[in-house]
């Protein structure tokens, strides 16, 4: 597929839950040399600023991000290799897991709700699925990911609350992993950012969402004193291959 195809294509879908499962059956059910030979041509207009990848982008990076380490993914990283394909391999760069994350969730406390015992998992999610935030403290803190994913879909839940769990240190990696799945949260700046700045953010979360990030914030990673060196090398290059500042867009002098 011709990658002026792909973005027409993607972009006609009305919602980000669409495109992301259309690319995820494109990407299955077509060889990785020609999933690998398309999704290179878009990250290199991305990466030239042009406005329909920008938005495409986004797309492949929740959709990765998501997926996380599978074999789909060491396909597509496996032809970005052999073929020096530069852009993808950026991508689905490989970095070293971190080491600065919480204990599994099975080996967490769970928050005392106020009941007088521990409430079972189930209690939790019905509590993860009420229609107010009474008890919102607690669930924010709930190690269950079954819990997280139930209140991932509360209407009252805010973007200030998903920025709250993705900062968390230690982080805790099956929250992470949870809001990855889902999707819609790390279509929010401040949240991607947070997932960035976040030293126990799983690199195969955070690897794909450089790619959708602006000159501003791929500085921000770049001097965040706790980002990665992986991280920090990719957000370098991706700084480097953008378009230069037109004179309209450069910082004007500073005053003495």
């Amino acid at each position: 597929m011709p990658v002026e195809r792909l973005k027409r294509v993607l972009l006609s879908l009305p919602d980000l839950g669409l495109r992301t499962g259309w690319l995820r059956d494109f990407l299955t059910s077509h060889s990785a040399h020609d999933g690998a030979t398309v999704l290179n041509a878009l990250c290199e207009d991305n990466e030239r600023a042009e406005p329909q990848a920008r938005e495409a982008i986004l797309v492949v990076a929740l959709l990765f991000a998501a997926m996380g380490e599978c074999g789909l993914v060491d396909q597509l990283r496996a032809q970005a290799d052999a073929r020096h394909l530069l852009s993808l391999a950026r991508l689905v760069r490989r970095a070293p897991q971190s080491l600065v994350h919480d204990r599994p969730a099975s080996e967490l406390p769970v928050p005392d709700y106020g009941a007088g015992r521990e409430l079972t998992v189930g209690e939790r999610k019905s509590l993860a699925r009420t229609p107010n935030r009474r008890a919102f403290d607690k669930l924010l803190s709930d190690p269950h990911p079954l819990v997280i994913r139930q209140l991932l879909e509360n209407p009252r839940l805010t973007e200030d609350d998903v920025v709250r769990m993705t900062a968390r240190r230690p982080a805790r990696l099956e929250v992470l992993d949870a809001i990855a799945k889902h999707g819609r949260w790390l279509s929010h700046p401040r949240v991607r950012l947070t997932v960035l700045f976040n030293p126990g953010s799983p690199p195969a979360i955070s690897m794909p969402l450089l790619a959708v990030c602006t000159r501003n914030e791929l500085v921000e990673v770049l001097h965040h004193s706790e980002s990665s060196p992986v991280l920090r090398s990719a957000a370098l290059e991706l700084l480097e291959r953008l378009p230069p500042l037109r004179e309209s867009q450069a910082p004007g002098p500073t005053l003495q």
